[in-house]
């Protein structure tokens, strides 16, 4: 039944923390500025979240995941000592998050899955965030789906139900692909199959995530090259 897949990007697809830190560190050790870089990566991160709390409460209307990331970086730069950080490496810095690297397996399982579905990130990133980072990357999405195009965030319903819409299938048609069980269940709550993806080192090996309970998605697996292989592809 299944037609499509659709993908979270950050910690899914990407690893966000190891590119955010190593931007971060390229831009500002020169400087002369020696800060914890994954701590710095976990932070802004940590800012996500509760950024996107007053969109989804109706407090704000949407905005491209860029305005949430440079107003995060602003606020927390002080709790490192950058308070005095010129806009121009801040401007920089927000724009790592369209840099960010591959999981070693993601081009190459995307590709193979391509062959038999219609692939497409499913990510609060915007849609110049994601094609530019398909471009550095290489991921061969078919079309670019998400936030932007629903004018909300994940776990807004909204937001799940329009890959199904767009795609012209039935919610069960399409797979929601993520390394985030929260994500998963609240796709599955919109009718759409759940593939979960085990990426234990997304928070670094000192906070390596938990697997799941066995049956807890439709399908589990560890790269995209075994999602592959139990789809079929």
């Amino acid at each position: 039944m299944v037609k499509a897949l659709v993908f979270d990007v950050f910690g899914t697809v990407v690893d966000w923390r190891s590119s955010i830190a190593r931007a971060a560190q390229a831009l500002l050790e020169p400087q002369g500025i020696n800060i914890d870089w994954a701590q710095f990566a976990d932070r802004w991160r940590e800012g996500y979240f509760p950024a996107m709390r007053p969109v989804w409460n109706g407090e704000r209307p949407y905005v491209i995941l860029d305005v949430l990331h440079r107003e995060i970086l602003d606020a927390m730069l002080g709790g490192f000592g950058l308070e005095a950080l010129g806009d121009a490496e801040r401007a920089t810095l927000t724009q790592a998050w369209h840099a960010l690297d591959p999981w070693p397996d993601s081009v190459a399982g995307l590709t193979r899955l391509k062959a038999q579905f219609v692939i497409a990130p499913l990510s609060n990133g915007h849609v110049a965030m994601m094609v530019a980072m398909a471009k550095r990357a290489g991921l061969p999405w078919d079309l670019i789906l998400g936030a932007e195009i629903a004018g909300s965030y994940k776990p807004d319903p909204r937001v799940y139900d329009s890959a199904p819409r767009l795609l012209g299938l039935a919610p069960a048609g399409v797979m929601m692909v993520a390394a985030h069980p929260q994500d998963l269940a609240a796709a599955a709550k919109r009718g759409l199959k759940t593939a979960y993806v085990h990426r234990p080192l997304e928070y670094g090996a000192a906070a390596a995530k938990d697997r799941p309970a066995a049956g807890s998605f439709d399908v589990m697996v560890d790269s995209f090259e075994e999602l592959a292989e139990k789809l079929g592809v």
